[in-house]
């Protein structure tokens, strides 16, 4: 029985790539005997799915369908005419160039960074197809690749600096529930961050009138979504890192590290379709589950 499979491999291992670049590899196709076929095509795709949290389904009904994927790049070459391809394994090398679509639609946000999130997923992939006579089905295979903005000059950074105390847990709207005596001073280097650095800080606690079980470092990411009849907000954890466990010293430094995940973060976007934007919490939970939580927004940029 005849059998053939395609793969398509990129030379550049990290599959990672800059807007106008070229993508360059070959397409393999293997089989074990001569394959006729109407042509092999390959195809470039890039898009923004959207979705809406259930929670919000039921409020934005009337337009909860309307939100469709936003088309970034779809570009499409003949690899190989109608023909016929021999026993063994056969290796047909390709180019394409990574550029944005010319004629825009109003609103086009062009090639954006790959991004994998809950409500919000920006992919690229490559798609190669194997046409064949109705008799025989066609042959596909796909590959993945990421796009990342080229890297721009630092920002200024932009430190801040703040006090925890039962009073500005109050002043902030934390309720009105019994709390211990505690003050903790954290501080944040940059909430300007570059996407390949770590974010750093650090965090003090000063006095607490009761034991602390744990101090915790939390990046959350906040995506918007909707269209012109409604939005949808949601805030979601991407990680969590514990900083501190148990009773921590009084009155010394304890160092905030992060590394940022590749995929799961992105530049800041903001489109009239979606946004995604990012967000620190520091959180200091006390023996008795008692939660206390610093919020700090921060922009995300792919800078040096």
């Amino acid at each position: 029985m005849s059998t053939v499979s395609v793969a398509i491999i990129l030379k550049r291992a990290s599959k990672v790539y800059h807007e106008g670049e070229t993508i360059a590899g070959v397409v393999v196709v293997e089989s074990n005997s001569d394959v006729r076929h109407e042509g092999l095509s390959l195809t470039m795709e890039g898009s923004v799915n959207l979705q809406l949290s259930t929670k919000n389904v039921g409020i934005f009904e009337a337009f909860s369908n309307s939100i469709k994927p936003i088309n970034l790049i779809n570009t499409c070459i003949e690899l190989v005419p109608p023909g016929k391809i021999p026993v063994g394994v056969t290796e047909i090398p390709f180019e394409m160039p990574l550029r944005a679509r010319q004629a825009v639609s109003p609103g086009y946000p062009g090639l954006l960074e790959t991004y994998h999130g809950v409500f919000v997923n920006i992919m690229y992939t490559l798609k190669c197809n194997m046409k064949r006579s109705f008799l025989n089905k066609p042959v596909n295979a796909s590959c993945q690749f990421f796009v990342q903005y080229r890297q721009q000059d630092p920002a200024p950074m932009k430190p801040v600096r703040c006090e925890i105390t039962p009073a500005s847990i109050r002043a902030a709207g934390g309720g009105s529930r019994p709390m211990p005596h505690f003050q903790v001073y954290a501080e944040i280097h940059s909430t300007v961050c570059a996407l390949d650095s770590p974010l750093t800080g650090k965090i003090r606690v000063d006095e607490c009138s009761v034991p602390i079980r744990s101090i915790e470092l939390q990046l959350v990411r906040v995506e918007t979504c909707g269209c012109a009849e409604g939005y949808s907000k949601d805030a979601t954890e991407i990680q969590n890192i514990q900083i501190g466990e148990g009773d921590v010293c009084r009155a010394r430094d304890v160092p905030l590290y992060m590394v940022l995940p590749r995929l799961f973060t992105c530049p800041t976007t903001s489109t009239p379709h979606f946004k995604i934007e990012f967000e620190l919490n520091i959180a200091v939970i006390f023996d008795d589950d008692y939660l206390v939580t610093e919020n700090f927004p921060i922009l995300l940029l792919r800078s040096k």
